[in-house]
Protein backbone atom coordinates (compact mmCIF):
# COMPACT_ATOMS: atom_id res chain seq x y z
CA UNK A 1 0.00 0.00 0.00
CA UNK A 2 2.10 2.60 -1.36
CA UNK A 3 -0.26 5.61 -2.44
CA UNK A 4 -0.67 8.24 -0.36
CA UNK A 5 -4.12 8.37 -0.52
CA UNK A 6 -4.58 4.88 0.44
CA UNK A 7 -1.84 5.41 3.36
CA UNK A 8 -4.03 8.51 4.62
CA UNK A 9 -6.94 6.35 5.16
CA UNK A 10 -5.65 3.30 6.36
CA UNK A 11 -4.52 5.85 9.27
CA UNK A 12 -7.74 7.40 9.64
CA UNK A 13 -9.27 3.97 10.10
CA UNK A 14 -6.75 2.80 12.61
CA UNK A 15 -7.36 6.04 14.40
CA UNK A 16 -11.06 5.70 14.51
CA UNK A 17 -10.38 2.26 16.07
CA UNK A 18 -7.89 3.07 18.56
CA UNK A 19 -10.29 5.61 19.97
CA UNK A 20 -13.40 3.00 19.93
CA UNK A 21 -10.96 0.60 21.72
CA UNK A 22 -9.80 2.61 24.08
CA UNK A 23 -13.50 3.93 25.48
CA UNK A 24 -14.52 0.34 25.94
CA UNK A 25 -11.33 -0.35 27.51
CA UNK A 26 -11.64 2.33 30.00
CA UNK A 27 -15.60 1.54 30.26
CA UNK A 28 -14.97 -2.02 31.27
CA UNK A 29 -11.59 -1.02 33.66
CA UNK A 30 -13.51 1.08 35.78
CA UNK A 31 -15.90 -1.65 37.24
CA UNK A 32 -13.39 -4.31 37.02
CA UNK A 33 -11.28 -2.63 39.27
CA UNK A 34 -13.13 -1.33 41.69
CA UNK A 35 -14.65 -4.82 42.08
CA UNK A 36 -11.74 -6.20 42.93
CA UNK A 37 -11.72 -4.45 46.47
CA UNK A 38 -13.00 -7.52 48.24
CA UNK A 39 -9.86 -9.68 46.93
CA UNK A 40 -7.70 -7.08 48.46
CA UNK A 41 -10.50 -7.49 51.89
CA UNK A 42 -9.57 -11.53 51.28
CA UNK A 43 -5.90 -11.27 50.57
CA UNK A 44 -4.52 -8.45 52.38
CA UNK A 45 -7.10 -7.03 55.25
CA UNK A 46 -4.50 -4.79 56.50
CA UNK A 47 -4.03 -3.31 53.41
CA UNK A 48 -7.67 -3.30 52.26
CA UNK A 49 -8.04 0.65 53.09
CA UNK A 50 -4.55 1.95 51.31
CA UNK A 51 -5.37 -0.08 48.40
CA UNK A 52 -8.91 0.80 48.23
CA UNK A 53 -7.50 4.13 47.70
CA UNK A 54 -5.02 4.00 45.28
CA UNK A 55 -7.79 1.89 43.22
CA UNK A 56 -9.84 5.26 43.23
CA UNK A 57 -7.25 7.13 41.97
CA UNK A 58 -6.64 4.73 39.67
CA UNK A 59 -10.03 4.63 38.17
CA UNK A 60 -10.12 8.16 38.40
CA UNK A 61 -7.12 8.69 35.88
CA UNK A 62 -9.05 6.35 33.87
CA UNK A 63 -12.22 8.28 33.78
CA UNK A 64 -9.77 11.49 32.70
CA UNK A 65 -9.01 8.98 29.61
CA UNK A 66 -12.01 8.52 28.96
CA UNK A 67 -13.28 12.25 29.04
CA UNK A 68 -9.86 12.72 26.85
CA UNK A 69 -11.34 10.19 24.30
CA UNK A 70 -14.61 12.48 24.20
CA UNK A 71 -13.07 15.54 23.15
CA UNK A 72 -11.91 17.28 19.57
CA UNK A 73 -8.68 17.44 20.75
CA UNK A 74 -8.31 14.01 22.11
CA UNK A 75 -9.85 12.54 19.10
CA UNK A 76 -7.27 14.29 16.77
CA UNK A 77 -4.37 12.55 19.17
CA UNK A 78 -5.84 9.34 20.86
CA UNK A 79 -2.11 7.73 21.35
CA UNK A 80 -1.29 10.51 23.50
CA UNK A 81 -3.89 9.09 26.50
CA UNK A 82 -2.00 5.66 27.57
CA UNK A 83 -3.72 6.28 30.83
CA UNK A 84 -6.11 3.83 30.57
CA UNK A 85 -3.99 0.83 30.32
CA UNK A 86 -1.08 2.58 32.24
CA UNK A 87 -3.16 3.22 35.26
CA UNK A 88 -3.88 -0.09 36.55
CA UNK A 89 -0.55 -1.31 35.75
CA UNK A 90 0.93 0.75 37.82
CA UNK A 91 -1.48 0.29 40.48
CA UNK A 92 -0.70 -3.46 40.48
CA UNK A 93 2.94 -3.17 40.60
CA UNK A 94 2.60 -0.42 43.69
CA UNK A 95 0.41 -2.97 45.36
CA UNK A 96 3.05 -5.88 44.82
CA UNK A 97 5.65 -3.83 46.43
CA UNK A 98 3.39 -2.55 49.04
CA UNK A 99 2.27 -6.28 49.96
CA UNK A 100 5.92 -6.94 50.35
CA UNK A 101 4.62 -10.57 49.81
CA UNK A 102 8.08 -12.22 49.72
CA UNK A 103 6.48 -15.72 50.35
CA UNK A 104 4.45 -16.07 47.29
CA UNK A 105 5.45 -12.64 45.72
CA UNK A 106 1.95 -11.41 45.60
CA UNK A 107 -0.22 -13.50 43.39
CA UNK A 108 -1.22 -10.08 41.56
CA UNK A 109 1.18 -10.46 38.91
CA UNK A 110 -1.61 -12.33 37.50
CA UNK A 111 -3.32 -8.86 37.02
CA UNK A 112 -0.80 -8.18 34.90
CA UNK A 113 -1.68 -11.09 32.49
CA UNK A 114 -5.27 -10.03 32.15
CA UNK A 115 -4.29 -6.53 31.95
CA UNK A 116 -1.75 -7.19 28.58
CA UNK A 117 -4.20 -9.41 27.47
CA UNK A 118 -7.07 -7.38 27.23
CA UNK A 119 -5.01 -4.15 25.77
CA UNK A 120 -3.42 -7.17 22.73
CA UNK A 121 -7.43 -7.94 22.53
CA UNK A 122 -8.71 -4.14 22.37
CA UNK A 123 -5.73 -2.66 20.36
CA UNK A 124 -4.70 -5.76 18.56
CA UNK A 125 -3.27 -4.12 15.51
CA UNK A 126 -1.04 -1.73 17.57
CA UNK A 127 2.46 -3.86 17.75
CA UNK A 128 4.78 -1.13 19.05
CA UNK A 129 2.91 -0.37 21.36
CA UNK A 130 2.03 -3.61 22.76
CA UNK A 131 5.60 -4.33 22.72
CA UNK A 132 6.50 -1.30 24.67
CA UNK A 133 4.24 -1.82 27.28
CA UNK A 134 5.20 -5.87 28.10
CA UNK A 135 8.76 -5.40 28.18
CA UNK A 136 8.26 -2.42 30.47
CA UNK A 137 5.93 -4.30 32.74
CA UNK A 138 7.76 -7.19 32.95
CA UNK A 139 10.88 -5.05 33.45
CA UNK A 140 9.24 -3.19 36.07
CA UNK A 141 7.48 -6.53 37.72
CA UNK A 142 11.42 -8.08 37.91
CA UNK A 143 12.57 -4.92 39.59
CA UNK A 144 10.40 -4.47 42.24
CA UNK A 145 10.88 -8.05 43.15
CA UNK A 146 14.09 -8.16 43.91
CA UNK A 147 13.90 -4.75 45.62
CA UNK A 148 11.49 -6.35 48.14
CA UNK A 149 13.18 -8.26 51.06
CA UNK A 150 13.81 -11.88 51.44
CA UNK A 151 14.18 -12.56 47.49
CA UNK A 152 13.65 -15.93 46.40
CA UNK A 153 14.89 -15.76 42.61
CA UNK A 154 12.68 -19.39 41.73
CA UNK A 155 9.11 -17.22 42.52
CA UNK A 156 10.33 -13.85 40.97
CA UNK A 157 11.38 -16.27 37.87
CA UNK A 158 7.89 -18.53 38.02
CA UNK A 159 5.75 -15.37 37.69
CA UNK A 160 8.00 -13.23 35.33
CA UNK A 161 8.10 -16.53 32.95
CA UNK A 162 4.47 -15.81 32.88
CA UNK A 163 4.46 -12.46 32.35
CA UNK A 164 6.40 -12.95 29.39
CA UNK A 165 4.58 -15.92 27.50
CA UNK A 166 2.20 -13.46 27.96
CA UNK A 167 3.86 -10.49 26.36
CA UNK A 168 4.98 -12.67 23.65
CA UNK A 169 1.31 -13.91 22.56
CA UNK A 170 0.20 -10.60 23.08
CA UNK A 171 2.85 -9.15 20.67
CA UNK A 172 2.64 -12.06 17.70
CA UNK A 173 -1.18 -11.68 18.10
CA UNK A 174 -0.79 -7.84 17.42
CA UNK A 175 2.26 -8.15 14.35
CA UNK A 176 0.04 -11.41 13.19
CA UNK A 177 -3.39 -9.37 13.35
CA UNK A 178 -1.96 -6.01 11.57
CA UNK A 179 -0.69 -7.28 8.67
CA UNK A 180 -4.00 -9.25 8.19
CA UNK A 181 -5.61 -5.92 8.62
CA UNK A 182 -3.51 -4.10 6.35
CA UNK A 183 -4.32 -7.24 3.80
CA UNK A 184 -7.88 -7.11 4.34
CA UNK A 185 -7.63 -2.86 4.19
CA UNK A 186 -6.02 -3.47 0.80
CA UNK A 187 -8.32 -5.19 -0.88
CA UNK A 188 -11.50 -3.38 0.55
CA UNK A 189 -9.75 -0.18 -1.24
CA UNK A 190 -8.79 -1.83 -4.41
CA UNK A 191 -12.41 -3.14 -4.46
CA UNK A 192 -14.06 0.46 -3.37
CA UNK A 193 -11.83 2.19 -5.64
CA UNK A 194 -12.53 -0.55 -8.45
CA UNK A 195 -15.99 0.11 -7.83
CA UNK A 196 -15.85 4.12 -8.62
CA UNK A 197 -13.93 3.51 -11.48
CA UNK A 198 -16.66 0.98 -12.72
CA UNK A 199 -19.33 3.77 -11.70
CA UNK A 200 -17.71 6.51 -13.48
CA UNK A 201 -16.98 4.42 -16.82
CA UNK A 202 -20.83 3.37 -16.59
CA UNK A 203 -21.75 6.62 -16.35
CA UNK A 204 -19.66 8.05 -18.64
CA UNK A 205 -20.99 4.75 -21.25
CA UNK A 206 -24.38 6.43 -20.58
CA UNK A 207 -23.51 9.74 -21.18
CA UNK A 208 -21.61 8.83 -24.49
CA UNK A 209 -24.64 6.33 -25.49
CA UNK A 210 -26.92 10.07 -25.06
CA UNK A 211 -24.59 11.37 -27.58
CA UNK A 212 -24.19 9.31 -30.10
CA UNK A 213 -27.91 9.11 -29.99
CA UNK A 214 -28.06 12.63 -30.47
CA UNK A 215 -25.02 12.93 -32.86
CA UNK A 216 -27.60 10.00 -35.23
CA UNK A 217 -30.39 12.55 -34.55
CA UNK A 218 -28.88 15.57 -36.06
CA UNK A 219 -26.81 13.44 -38.72
CA UNK A 220 -30.75 12.24 -39.72
CA UNK A 221 -31.69 16.20 -39.40
CA UNK A 222 -29.00 16.95 -42.13
CA UNK A 223 -30.13 14.45 -44.45
CA UNK A 224 -33.16 15.58 -43.93
CA UNK A 225 -32.26 19.10 -44.42
CA UNK A 226 -31.05 18.17 -47.31
CA UNK A 227 -33.96 17.72 -48.90
CA UNK A 228 -35.99 20.36 -47.68
CA UNK A 229 -33.46 22.68 -49.05
CA UNK A 230 -34.33 21.70 -52.35
CA UNK A 231 -38.11 21.67 -51.96
CA UNK A 232 -37.73 25.09 -50.73
CA UNK A 233 -35.61 26.40 -53.45
CA UNK A 234 -37.82 25.83 -56.08
CA UNK A 235 -40.93 28.19 -55.00
CA UNK A 236 -38.31 30.74 -54.22
CA UNK A 237 -37.29 30.43 -57.57
CA UNK A 238 -41.12 31.26 -58.42
CA UNK A 239 -41.16 33.55 -55.96
CA UNK A 240 -38.12 35.54 -57.71
CA UNK A 241 -39.28 34.79 -61.11
CA UNK A 242 -43.10 36.23 -59.99
CA UNK A 243 -40.84 39.56 -58.46
CA UNK A 244 -39.74 40.09 -61.78
CA UNK A 245 -43.04 39.49 -64.00
CA UNK A 246 -44.78 42.09 -61.11
CA UNK A 247 -41.83 44.79 -61.46
CA UNK A 248 -42.38 44.66 -65.01
CA UNK A 249 -46.35 45.35 -65.21
CA UNK A 250 -45.80 48.23 -62.12
CA UNK A 251 -45.10 50.65 -64.86
CA UNK A 252 -49.09 50.06 -65.77
CA UNK A 253 -49.90 51.33 -62.60
CA UNK A 254 -51.07 55.17 -61.81
CA UNK A 255 -48.27 57.03 -61.61
CA UNK A 256 -49.55 58.11 -57.74
CA UNK A 257 -49.28 54.24 -56.96
CA UNK A 258 -46.31 53.62 -58.52
CA UNK A 259 -43.92 54.43 -55.51
CA UNK A 260 -45.59 52.63 -52.58
CA UNK A 261 -45.94 49.83 -55.04
CA UNK A 262 -42.34 49.81 -55.33
CA UNK A 263 -42.03 49.99 -51.82
CA UNK A 264 -43.65 47.20 -51.13
CA UNK A 265 -42.33 45.11 -53.67
CA UNK A 266 -38.58 46.25 -52.81
CA UNK A 267 -40.01 44.48 -48.86
CA UNK A 268 -40.96 41.29 -50.30
CA UNK A 269 -37.78 41.04 -52.21
CA UNK A 270 -35.63 41.78 -49.69
CA UNK A 271 -37.28 38.97 -48.08
CA UNK A 272 -37.12 36.27 -50.08
CA UNK A 273 -33.09 37.43 -51.11
CA UNK A 274 -32.60 36.58 -46.89
CA UNK A 275 -34.52 33.03 -47.78
CA UNK A 276 -32.64 32.25 -50.87
CA UNK A 277 -29.70 33.09 -49.02
CA UNK A 278 -30.30 30.76 -45.36
CA UNK A 279 -31.17 28.32 -47.83
CA UNK A 280 -28.11 28.85 -49.81
CA UNK A 281 -25.92 28.87 -46.53
CA UNK A 282 -27.48 25.72 -45.34
CA UNK A 283 -27.24 23.78 -48.38
CA UNK A 284 -23.61 24.51 -48.28
CA UNK A 285 -23.38 23.23 -44.71
CA UNK A 286 -24.76 20.22 -45.68
CA UNK A 287 -22.90 19.85 -48.58
CA UNK A 288 -21.22 16.41 -49.10
CA UNK A 289 -17.81 17.97 -50.49
CA UNK A 290 -16.40 18.63 -46.88
CA UNK A 291 -12.52 18.37 -48.40
CA UNK A 292 -12.18 20.22 -50.87
CA UNK A 293 -10.51 23.69 -50.31
CA UNK A 294 -10.19 26.65 -51.80
CA UNK A 295 -9.46 30.43 -50.77
CA UNK A 296 -12.17 31.57 -48.85
CA UNK A 297 -13.04 34.99 -48.24
CA UNK A 298 -12.68 35.60 -44.64
CA UNK A 299 -15.96 38.30 -44.59
CA UNK A 300 -18.25 35.98 -46.19
CA UNK A 301 -17.39 33.21 -43.20
CA UNK A 302 -17.93 35.88 -40.42
CA UNK A 303 -21.55 37.15 -42.17
CA UNK A 304 -22.34 33.83 -42.48
CA UNK A 305 -21.98 32.41 -38.77
CA UNK A 306 -23.54 35.46 -37.61
CA UNK A 307 -26.64 34.80 -39.81
CA UNK A 308 -26.83 30.79 -38.54
CA UNK A 309 -27.04 33.09 -34.87
CA UNK A 310 -28.46 35.81 -35.85
CA UNK A 311 -31.87 35.10 -33.71
CA UNK A 312 -29.82 34.54 -30.64
CA UNK A 313 -27.65 37.27 -30.29
CA UNK A 314 -29.89 40.23 -31.89
CA UNK A 315 -30.22 43.48 -29.91
CA UNK A 316 -28.31 40.87 -27.21
CA UNK A 317 -24.95 40.92 -28.06
CA UNK A 318 -22.72 44.06 -29.51
CA UNK A 319 -20.70 42.43 -32.05
CA UNK A 320 -17.54 44.33 -33.07
CA UNK A 321 -15.98 43.55 -36.51
CA UNK A 322 -12.41 44.71 -37.71
CA UNK A 323 -11.95 42.22 -40.54
CA UNK A 324 -8.92 43.97 -43.58
CA UNK A 325 -11.41 43.89 -47.11
CA UNK A 326 -9.02 41.50 -48.97
CA UNK A 327 -8.33 39.32 -46.37
CA UNK A 328 -8.74 35.34 -47.14
CA UNK A 329 -8.10 32.37 -45.62
CA UNK A 330 -6.73 29.01 -47.37
CA UNK A 331 -9.15 26.23 -45.90
CA UNK A 332 -12.99 24.53 -46.76
CA UNK A 333 -15.71 27.34 -46.46
CA UNK A 334 -17.94 24.87 -45.00
CA UNK A 335 -15.74 23.71 -42.04
CA UNK A 336 -14.66 27.40 -41.58
CA UNK A 337 -17.99 28.31 -41.44
CA UNK A 338 -18.45 25.63 -38.75
CA UNK A 339 -15.48 26.31 -36.60
CA UNK A 340 -16.31 29.77 -36.59
CA UNK A 341 -20.34 29.24 -35.55
CA UNK A 342 -19.06 26.97 -32.81
CA UNK A 343 -16.74 29.53 -31.26
CA UNK A 344 -19.25 32.54 -31.65
CA UNK A 345 -21.72 30.22 -29.73
CA UNK A 346 -19.30 28.71 -27.22
CA UNK A 347 -19.45 32.75 -26.56
CA UNK A 348 -22.76 33.60 -26.22
CA UNK A 349 -23.24 30.47 -24.16
CA UNK A 350 -20.56 32.30 -21.98
CA UNK A 351 -21.96 35.48 -21.95
CA UNK A 352 -25.57 34.94 -20.33
CA UNK A 353 -23.43 33.76 -17.57
CA UNK A 354 -21.93 36.74 -16.82
CA UNK A 355 -23.92 39.70 -14.52
CA UNK A 356 -23.18 42.88 -16.37
CA UNK A 357 -22.94 45.99 -14.87
CA UNK A 358 -20.59 48.87 -16.30
CA UNK A 359 -20.26 47.56 -19.62
CA UNK A 360 -22.15 45.63 -22.37
CA UNK A 361 -21.88 41.88 -23.55
CA UNK A 362 -19.37 42.12 -26.66
CA UNK A 363 -18.03 40.09 -29.36
CA UNK A 364 -14.98 41.03 -31.08
CA UNK A 365 -14.11 39.28 -34.13
CA UNK A 366 -11.00 40.61 -36.17
CA UNK A 367 -8.65 39.69 -38.29
CA UNK A 368 -5.00 39.82 -39.80
CA UNK A 369 -2.53 38.82 -42.58
CA UNK A 370 1.27 38.54 -41.79
CA UNK A 371 3.73 36.54 -43.85
CA UNK A 372 1.11 34.97 -45.76
CA UNK A 373 -0.88 33.72 -42.29
CA UNK A 374 -4.17 34.96 -41.93
CA UNK A 375 -5.25 35.10 -38.57
CA UNK A 376 -8.76 35.47 -37.10
CA UNK A 377 -9.75 35.86 -33.23
CA UNK A 378 -12.93 35.67 -31.68
CA UNK A 379 -13.04 37.55 -28.29
CA UNK A 380 -15.59 38.15 -25.85
CA UNK A 381 -15.64 39.44 -22.17
CA UNK A 382 -17.39 36.83 -20.49
CA UNK A 383 -16.35 34.79 -17.72
CA UNK A 384 -13.35 33.52 -19.12
CA UNK A 385 -12.12 29.75 -18.66
CA UNK A 386 -10.44 28.77 -15.04
CA UNK A 387 -7.29 27.36 -15.67
CA UNK A 388 -7.79 24.11 -14.44
CA UNK A 389 -9.89 23.32 -17.60
CA UNK A 390 -7.51 24.94 -20.04
CA UNK A 391 -6.02 21.67 -21.13
CA UNK A 392 -8.99 19.61 -21.37
CA UNK A 393 -11.23 22.14 -23.44
CA UNK A 394 -10.31 20.50 -26.01
CA UNK A 395 -11.09 17.00 -25.02
CA UNK A 396 -14.18 15.21 -26.54
CA UNK A 397 -17.41 15.36 -24.35
CA UNK A 398 -15.26 17.58 -21.79
CA UNK A 399 -18.17 20.31 -20.98
CA UNK A 400 -18.36 23.01 -18.07
CA UNK A 401 -22.25 23.36 -19.21
CA UNK A 402 -25.28 21.67 -17.36
CA UNK A 403 -26.57 18.71 -18.24
CA UNK A 404 -28.83 18.93 -22.02
CA UNK A 405 -27.19 22.36 -22.69
CA UNK A 406 -24.07 20.89 -24.33
CA UNK A 407 -22.53 18.13 -25.70
CA UNK A 408 -18.53 18.96 -25.04
CA UNK A 409 -17.98 18.21 -28.95
CA UNK A 410 -17.51 21.88 -30.29
CA UNK A 411 -13.84 22.66 -29.10
CA UNK A 412 -13.00 19.29 -30.49
CA UNK A 413 -14.22 19.12 -33.48
CA UNK A 414 -12.99 23.04 -34.40
CA UNK A 415 -9.45 21.54 -33.24
CA UNK A 416 -9.74 18.36 -35.46
CA UNK A 417 -10.89 20.90 -38.55
CA UNK A 418 -8.38 23.48 -37.91
CA UNK A 419 -5.48 20.64 -37.97
CA UNK A 420 -6.35 18.97 -40.93
CA UNK A 421 -6.38 22.64 -42.62
CA UNK A 422 -2.62 22.90 -41.66
CA UNK A 423 -3.43 25.41 -39.48
CA UNK A 424 -3.67 26.63 -35.40
CA UNK A 425 -5.86 27.38 -32.52
CA UNK A 426 -5.04 28.70 -29.72
CA UNK A 427 -6.47 29.91 -26.28
CA UNK A 428 -5.76 33.21 -24.16
CA UNK A 429 -8.15 33.75 -21.38
CA UNK A 430 -8.25 35.55 -18.13
CA UNK A 431 -11.30 34.02 -15.68
CA UNK A 432 -13.92 37.06 -14.60
CA UNK A 433 -12.45 39.37 -17.91
CA UNK A 434 -12.74 37.75 -20.89
CA UNK A 435 -11.55 35.14 -23.54
CA UNK A 436 -10.05 35.04 -26.95
CA UNK A 437 -9.57 32.48 -29.88
CA UNK A 438 -7.19 32.97 -32.04
CA UNK A 439 -6.93 30.47 -35.75
CA UNK A 440 -3.89 30.78 -37.59
CA UNK A 441 -4.55 29.60 -41.29
CA UNK A 442 -2.84 29.91 -44.39
CA UNK A 443 -3.78 32.93 -46.65
CA UNK A 444 -3.08 31.00 -49.70
CA UNK A 445 -2.37 27.55 -50.91
CA UNK A 446 1.40 28.16 -51.26
CA UNK A 447 2.10 29.48 -47.94
CA UNK A 448 5.00 27.57 -46.28
CA UNK A 449 3.99 25.20 -43.59
CA UNK A 450 7.12 26.37 -41.55
CA UNK A 451 5.10 29.53 -40.64
CA UNK A 452 2.16 27.40 -38.86
CA UNK A 453 4.45 25.53 -37.22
Amino acid sequence: MSEPESQKIYEEEKRRDYITAATWGTFVSIPLNLSCTFMDQAMYPALAAKFFQARLISVSVTALAWLWFKTKIGRAHPQVSIMWFTSPMLMILWMIYEANDHARYSPYYAGLNIIMLGMGLLSSWAYIQNLVTSVFVLAAYVWISLAMQATQVSSILNNATFLMLTAVLVVVGSVANSRQRLREFTLRYELDKNRRALETSLAQLKENEAQLIQSEKLASLGRMSAGMIHEIKNPLNFATTGLFTLRKKGKHLAPEQQADYAEILKDVEEGVNRVKTIVSDLRMFTHPDTEQRDRVAVGEVVNAALRFLNNECKEKVVFEQALPADMTIWANKNKLIHVLTNLLQNSLDALKTKNFTNEKPTVKISGRMENGVSFLTVHDNGPGIAAAHLDKIYDPFFTTKDVGEGMGLGLSICYRIVREAKGKISVRTEPGKFCEFTLEFPATEKTPATNLK
